[in-house]
């Protein structure tokens, strides 16, 4: 649809015109001009690098590499032609690329960006305020890559493509900048083609329901049960994730330190680095439930949901407060094995359940 120019009692359709016939290009304009108004085409994100391609054997670069509020990054992709090329196949390779990032590197991508740029900001506390978070989180790192595609239009095969993905999993925006000429002036309109803005609750709803459904149909959870026996007392028919905070509880009871088995879990090869969320202070009941209210990034998990933050489930040491993940997967036996070993063997025990 073209936009009009309303003159007296008469609409009169603007002049379609392609960006290389006024030299402008990707690089050196678009580009330029979009990192500074990024809004325009996703609200919410921070552009954390440009020209990215920091990895090996490889010379494809990325336009712009961004972060969002979840923690999820954001690969940004810029063409001025009138059918988008094969840039959703780039992008989906970049993502690929990117998805290994830690916090840790992105702070050192950022600070590069920020020194390139001349910006007065500092790196780890600009996207420690940015994600509201106090310290960095590791685990809810870059756990899912979004995808934004900006060109002047898109072919039918790249808009099928796209919402095949979409479809089957991915997080694919396409955004159309269509160029105008009005007189001696140059307007681009922008809008979003992939979702259709006024249906993009609807169509995030749907897919979200045929992920469940997919989710279901191929999902082989281990539903195993283990029967704990602690100094006699038995615990019994827990799930991995309370097999794995009941043995640690049990060791702290008996006077190991949180501190202590954090670092005894974090050398393990199937977990994350840190077991614990730690707060500064001995914190109570309502004061974690605030602390978790600060950190959570507005995801359809609440991040308390992702720890055993219930009343009386973390505990205390020298003026810290620690609550534990409850993210256990395929290293949940390897983490109770390690700490029984190391720190109450003779205490603690346990079987799958029978039933």
């Amino acid at each position: 649809m073209p936009i009009f120019r309303l003159q007296n009692d008469q609409l009169i359709a603007l002049d379609t015109t392609r960006f290389d016939q006024h030299a402008i290009y990707e690089r050196n304009h678009l580009q330029q001009v979009l990192k500074k108004h990024i809004d325009v085409l996703h609200p919410d994100i921070l552009i954390v690098a440009e020209e990215f391609g920091d990895w090996d054997e490889s010379r494809r670069r990325i336009d712009l590499l961004a972060i969002d509020k979840e923690a999820r990054l954001v690969v940004i992709e810029l063409k001025r032609t009138e059918d988008g090329g094969h840039m959703e196949l780039q992008a989906i390779r970049y993502a690929a690329m990117v998805s290994t990032l830690t916090f840790e590197r992105l702070v050192g991508i950022f600070s590069d960006y920020i020194e390139a740029n001349g910006l007065e900001i500092e790196a780890r506390e600009k996207l420690l305020d940015f994600l509201q978070w106090s310290e960095p989180d590791e685990d809810s790192f870059a756990q899912d890559v979004r995808v934004i595609l900006a060109s002047a239009d898109f072919s039918k095969e790249l808009t099928t493509s796209v919402l095949w993905l979409n479809d089957n999993g991915l997080d694919i925006t396409c955004i159309r900048m269509k160029p105008y000429v009005y007189g001696n002036e140059l307007l681009i309109d922008i809008q979003s083609v992939i979702p259709v803005p006024e249906a993009s609750d609807y169509q995030i709803k749907i897919k979200e329901k045929r992920q469940r459904e997919r989710t279901a149909r191929t999902t082989t959870n281990d539903r195993t049960r283990f029967d704990l026996s602690v100094d006699g007392m038995v615990f019994p028919e827990l799930s991995k994730r309370w097999l794995v905070y009941r043995v640690v509880k049990a060791c702290i009871d008996q006077g190991v330190k949180p501190s202590q088995i954090n670092e005894v879990i974090s050398n393990l090869p199937n977990h994350a680095r840190n077991a614990f969320q730690v707060f500064s202070g001995v914190l109570n009941d309502d004061d974690v439930k605030a602390k978790f209210n600060e950190l959570d990034t507005g995801g359809q998990i609440h991040r308390s949901r992702r720890f055993f933050s219930q009343p009386g489930e973390f505990f205390h040491e020298n003026e810290k407060t620690y609550v534990l993940t409850n993210q256990w997967g395929t290293g949940a036996l390897e983490t109770v094995d390690t700490l029984i070993s190391a720190f109450c063997d003779a205490r603690i025990s346990y079987s799958k359940s029978l039933s």
